[in-house]
């Protein structure tokens, strides 16, 4: 009985696991970017937050928009942008790409193109941790305004 138990309590978690990344799902997310892990020759440290939502369009396919803000010593940086995320395998690891626009105080203006590999630890059926190392390579000033950085998210999957 004990063994039939497990069986079927495996069987559940497997199912439901699968349940995020399905065709319909919403997304909403919040994240604390580069928290001083981040590297470009412009800044040392940098601090910022985002927020984005998105929709599966297709299974483990999820388009996505965000905004976010970043600070360092002496730029503060505004951005949105869009992009893709691909889930792979059902297994927590994401990959994603998009295009971004980023106004840097005082008059600054850049596109970007990010890229991003991370995994989703699921806390519940809903609630995910997302940790992402993630690459922004500029189109204005490849070698010194491209930005290597770590980001913590929060996301909740309904």
């Amino acid at each position: 009985m004990k063994k039939l138990f497990v069986a079927l309590l495996v069987c559940c978690a497997s199912i439901s696991a699968n349940a995020q990344f399905t065709e319909g799902t919403k997304y909403i997310g919040t994240s604390l970017t580069n928290l001083g892990l981040s590297y470009n020759t412009k800044s040392d440290f940098r601090f910022g937050v985002s927020a984005e939502a998105g929709y599966f369009f297709a299974d483990n396919w999820m388009a996505k928009a965000y905004a976010g803000y970043d600070h360092a010593k002496h730029m503060d940086n505004f951005n949105f942008g869009a992009g893709v995320r691909y889930h792979i395998l059902q297994n927590g690891l994401f990959l994603g790409a998009g295009v971004e626009y980023a106004h840097f105080t005082p008059d600054a203006n850049d596109f970007l193109i990010p890229v991003e590999i991370g995994y989703t630890f699921y806390l519940n059926h809903y609630l995910a941790v997302e940790p992402a190392v993630y690459y922004k390579m500029s189109t204005n000033d490849f070698s010194d305004g491209s930005t290597v950085g770590l980001k913590i998210g929060l996301g909740f999957y309904f």
